[in-house]
């Protein structure tokens, strides 16, 4: 199941650059993940600032 980034997040871009394939990118509100180029590998989630990113 991917993860996703919750409304926390504070467009910090860190999880963007923590991600090996590039699965995220800046949404309208907040950064956002593509499920479909998600690895489930948490990389993201463990750079996370906010604590914004959980599984799906």
């Amino acid at each position: 199941m991917a993860y996703v980034i919750s409304d926390a997040c504070i467009s910090c871009g860190s999880c963007a650059d923590a991600c090996p394939v590039g699965a995220i990118s800046q949404g309208d509100d907040h950064y956002v993940i593509n499920a479909d180029a998600c690895l489930d590998c948490g990389s993201c989630a463990d750079t996370c600032p906010m604590s914004a990113i959980s599984q799906g």
